[in-house]
């Protein structure tokens, strides 16, 4: 479907001269961000629900877990599968049809009456998240020029944010005129229900919008279709680079110009994985690792635990949101000028440290009634190092992740590679979610949040080891 788009705006020019569309460019990115929104607010809306899930369906801790993170696993078969069905339908069309699993996951999670029917509900919600997180970003890379690709990628993460953030705040509206959770609001239904059902307006405009942008000129070419990639570039950078950048597209991918494939992450010469398809997958599993959805998914929870009421364990789950977006900004403002490995490296030590922090105030606390209680004096550092944590994370590993893995990997392995790093992703994003009820009763707090500290201190020397610096450079210069 051709895009209907106007990109009547005078165009401007990169640093090399060549004409940039950016009202079109701006256009078409504002809509594929929207899916970083949903991928936010469909991880995010889980929290401040579990005590109407545990109510409604009489859940254990760890049926709380599963239902909790049920998402994700359909959130790591949707990102494998949606790197592979975008090398074969589109970037565009497979977005598509994430935009309508939200829609039916919001739905029928607000409606189900067993917890079965809602882990099946969170389960499609998840395949849309999956498509989005891995497609969203690599869209992005792949119709913005290489001197605005970091900045322009990274409001992925800041759309992520405000997803997450959004969430939490209808969360908390609907609680607070409700007066719980779990107390009936409209129609006499359960509130927590409501803010699942809310998710359905934003999943609506990301469905309508998409219909009106082009598909990705990489994918054009990569299918044969060059016209049509030529027509998509030229109202981005104008005709002449349009046809230029054409060839260096086409130029990019296999010798034998054979369509893009999963064992094309194997290299022929060696019989082994590509490097950069490891580098790949360890970011994807350190932004994991490190711990960062405990917050996203049980900050209510952990809140309450150290004494918070579940109102003020809402309010702060909305700082922590503003603060993450004013982290955001600050990393579209250098991201193109420092580059994404120095990043990665300041946050991964950052992030390390504020998490060993955590980690001794949660080991200073007593136990009271199968509740953890912290003083006065040690909460608050522990909610400011929470909040360090956060802010650091959302400069660093979570949008330069993105970031890279949208562009790293070469045109002819993008699809196949954001298969592979993408499910490494959820996979760990799963492990975690799920394992942290468990782990916070058996081994406490404090161990679980001095794994996170080590996984970020150990992610340093990953990154610095593994991960190559692609500041500046064209998709058609990347090699692994």
């Amino acid at each position: 479907m051709a895009s209907t788009l106007s990109s009547s705006a005078e165009p401007s020019l990169t640093a090399d001269g060549a004409k940039v569309n950016m009202a079109f460019i701006g256009a078409i990115v504002a809509v594929a961000t929207i899916g970083g929104f949903m991928f936010g607010y469909d991880s995010g809306v889980i929290n401040g629900t579990q005590a109407g899930l545990e109510k409604a369906f009489g859940l254990s801790k760890l049926g709380t877990g599963l239902n909790v993170g049920a998402i994700l696993i359909g959130c790591a078969v949707g990102a494998f599968a949606a790197g592979r069905l975008a090398d074969v339908f589109g970037r565009r069309t497979v977005m598509i049809a994430a935009a309508a699993a939200f829609i039916l996951s919001a739905l029928g999670a607000g409606a189900a009456s067993s917890s079965a029917l809602f882990i099946a509900a969170r389960i499609l919600g998840g395949l849309g998240v999956g498509a989005a997180s891995v497609l969203s970003p690599v869209y992005i890379s792949e119709v913005t020029p290489a001197h605005l690709r970091g900045r322009l990628s990274s409001l992925q993460q800041i759309m992520i944010i405000s997803g997450l953030t959004g969430a939490f705040v209808a969360n908390y509206a609907l609680a607070h005129t409700a007066g719980a959770s779990t107390a009936p609001l409209w129609l006499g239904i359960a509130a927590w229900r409501w803010m699942f059902w809310l998710q359905v307006i934003p999943a609506a405009i990301f469905f309508l919008t998409l219909l009106i942008i082009p598909e990705s000129p990489r994918f054009l070419v990569a299918r044969r279709r060059e016209a049509a990639a030529q027509a998509v570039l030229s109202r981005l950078f104008g005709p002449a680079e349009g046809a230029r950048k054409v060839a260096q597209i086409r130029a990019s991918l296999a010798a034998d110009h054979h369509k893009p494939k999963l064992s094309d992450l194997v290299d022929k010469a060696t019989g082994k994985v590509r490097p950069i398809v490891w580098a790949g997958v360890g970011l994807g599993a350190f932004q994991q690792l490190v711990g960062i959805n405990i917050v996203f998914y049980y900050g209510a929870v952990l809140w309450q635990s150290v004494g918070f009421s579940e109102d003020d364990a809402l309010k702060i789950n909305i700082l922590s949101g503003a603060l993450s977006v004013l982290a955001c900004l600050a990393t579209i403002a250098v991201i193109d000028r420092i580059g994404r490995k120095p990043l990665l490296l300041i946050g991964s030590l950052g992030m390390a440290a504020a998490l060993g922090t955590m980690a001794v105030c949660f080991s200073t606390g007593r136990l009271l009634d199968g509740a953890l209680e912290l003083s006065d004096q040690t909460g608050l550092v522990a909610l400011i190092a929470a909040n360090l944590y956060a802010v650091l994370f959302n400069m660093t590993l979570g949008p330069v992740m993105w970031v890279m893995l949208g562009e790293m990997f070469p045109n002819q392995i993008r699809g196949s590679g954001l298969a592979v790093a993408g499910f490494a992703q959820w996979m760990a994003n799963f492990a975690i979610s799920v394992s942290f009820p468990a782990l916070a009763v058996g081994l406490g707090l404090s161990l679980t949040y001095g794994f996170y500290a080590a996984a970020a201190l150990v992610s340093f020397f990953f990154v610095r080891a593994l991960v190559t610096e692609t500041r500046g450079r064209e998709l058609e210069e990347m090699v692994g």
